[in-house]
């Protein structure tokens, strides 16, 4: 900009020395102006100088903060999604404004780092993750915007902007469910005197149309005269409220009703139903992930018991028996206690680290390993011979379940992060699904053993919607089942979900065990379902 500014005075100058005098009292005031316009740029410079500073300032505060626990601060939803949010939009915004006149020092560092940024998929991700959370554990976007979680206290707070951004992403995906939520709660902010980048037109033009698509018509209408109230040239507004009030006339002569104005109780959770999506058990899946409906009955519970077990007198549990609890009776779940040390997590986790990319599950038709967007959570494999450890937990979950695992498959590590999930599934494959594990060679998953290897401080639990338990991570700890019968037919009762983490970070690890090479260590049962 400055060098700029200095050609265009230098050619002025060039012309003056041939103009007559008039035209050089005609300079002097070009020149005044040049000057005026030099105190323009200093001030713009200035004003620039000062905003980048300000930026500086909250983000040195911020930083000072993140890197005294950065586990623990990303173990907020809220923390991780305005990261997510700084870093794809707003560290975008500071660069163009740097860029203005560029700093080598700066741009250079950004195209280092850069490649390493999240990207707009990135940020639309971690928006969805806090409307997960908002659906599955029932959370109105005013506590989420001022970082109330449940048995969580922290300074975390979304702005009247974030909450715009947060009902835009849902708009452009035509989620309007939650574009009316987020915009409603932006706009309640606005009208408490809160500052933001966003005008309360946007807000209500966003807000309005989201509620007509939710089917209330009168609240649309109120909605869209406010909004011509504040913008009466609004190049929408006008035509959307005469459609509206078209709408809504026609309804009511069809209908035989009379008008009945907009309800003045604000929009909140419950004020909309939610729509139904693919998930059949939605309601029984979530409800368990919030802890109601669990059927652990006075009756059930006396059937449970926790016991000592040497694997058959297995010479490597005879000095040390592994602790056994039951957790559920039918289908008979099991929770193994200490089956993993700390120093042996940490070490799984530094083994994990650096491979961890979106989970995968097997597509049922090819056998081939894909990404689903009901599964989300990073996920790594990692084989006996990598590190003693992981051959010693192989070794260990042969001892304890006196399963073969030669046939098992790799050690799978999984973590789940800022609404990190897995939606109900089955983890073997069904009579439809043939060739889900064909490319193995070794038959269907017989049992699922699952390693716990963090405490979660709320959500991600482990539950089981067809008969309503739910199983909550206890760091060094393991569950198993069997995911089919002796007779190798499937037991559907087993289909189960990962609910989505709250508030921390869940690890876990798994180990899926296959039929073959378990003909004689579990025989078939004389019937089907044995």
């Amino acid at each position: 900009m400055f060098h700029q500014f200095i050609c265009r005075v230098v050619k002025h100058e060039k012309i003056s020395l041939s103009l007559s005098a008039g035209q050089m009292t005609d300079l002097i005031y070009t020149e005044k102006e040049l000057v005026q316009s030099l105190k323009e740029y200093i001030k713009a410079e200035e004003s620039k100088l000062a905003a980048v500073k300000s930026w500086a300032n909250k983000l040195d505060v911020l930083t000072r903060v993140s890197t005294s626990d950065p586990e623990g601060y990303l173990a907020h939803p809220v923390n991780a999604y305005k990261l997510m949010k700084r870093l794809n939009t707003e560290w975008s915004e500071l660069e163009s404004l740097v860029l203005q006149d560029p700093s080598d020092g700066f741009i250079s560092n950004m195209s280092v780092h850069r490649q390493y940024f999240p990207d707009e998929e990135d940020e639309k991700g971690a928006a969805k993750a806090l409307m997960r959370l908002q659906d599955t554990y029932q959370l109105d976007s005013e506590s989420f915007s001022k970082g109330k979680l449940p048995g969580v206290h922290s300074s975390a707070f979304l702005t009247v902007d974030d909450c715009y951004d947060m009902g835009k992403t849902a708009y452009n995906d035509a989620d309007y469910y939650h574009a009316v939520l987020w915009m409603q709660q932006s706009l309640r902010q606005l009208d408490a005197g809160e500052e933001a980048v966003v005008s309360k037109a946007d807000v209500l033009d966003y807000l309005s149309y989201s509620v007509y698509q939710m089917g209330d018509l009168p609240r649309a209408i109120e909605l869209t005269r406010r909004l011509v109230a504040i913008d009466p040239s609004h190049q929408r507004a006008g035509g959307n409220l005469r459609y509206f009030e078209r709408l809504l006339s026609k309804q009511l002569i069809e209908l035989k009703q009379v008008y009945q104005p907009a309800s003045e109780e604000p929009i909140q959770l419950g004020t909309y139903a939610r729509p139904k999506d693919h998930l059949p058990e939605r309601e029984t899946y979530e409800a368990l992930c919030r802890g109601e409906g669990v059927k652990m009955t006075n009756a059930r519970r006396s059937r449970l018991f926790c016991r000592y077990r040497d694997g058959n007198r297995n010479p490597r549990l005879l000095l040390k028996p592994v602790k056994e609890e039951d957790e559920w009776d039918s289908p008979h779940i099991v929770r193994y206690l200490d089956v993993l040390s700390h120093e042996e997590i940490e070490k799984i986790k530094e083994l994990a680290k650096p491979r961890l990319a979106r989970a995968t599950v097997r597509d049922p038709k090819t056998g081939v390993l894909t990404t689903a967007n009901y599964r989300v959570s990073k996920s790594a494999w990692l084989e006996g011979e990598e590190d003693p450890v992981i051959a010693r937990v192989n070794q260990r979950i042969e001892d304890i379940t006196g399963l073969t695992v030669e046939t098992a498959e790799l050690l799978q590590v999984a973590n789940y992060g800022v609404g990190g999930q897995y939606e109900p599934h089955y983890d073997f494959s069904r009579k439809d699904e043939p060739d889900a594990f064909k490319r193995l060679g070794t038959g269907n998953r017989v049992a699922t053993f699952l390693n716990y290897m963090s405490d979660v401080e709320a959500g991600g639990a482990t539950v089981f919607p067809d008969f309503g338990a739910a199983i909550w991570p206890r760091k060094g700890t393991a569950v198993f089942w069997y995911n089919l019968f002796k007779s190798g037919e499937g037991d559907y009762r087993t289909r189960h979900a990962a609910c989505p983490v709250l508030v921390g970070s869940k690890w876990v690890s798994n180990k899926w065990i296959h039929e073959r090479g378990q003909e004689f260590l579990r025989p078939c049962g004389l019937t089907e379902v044995d």
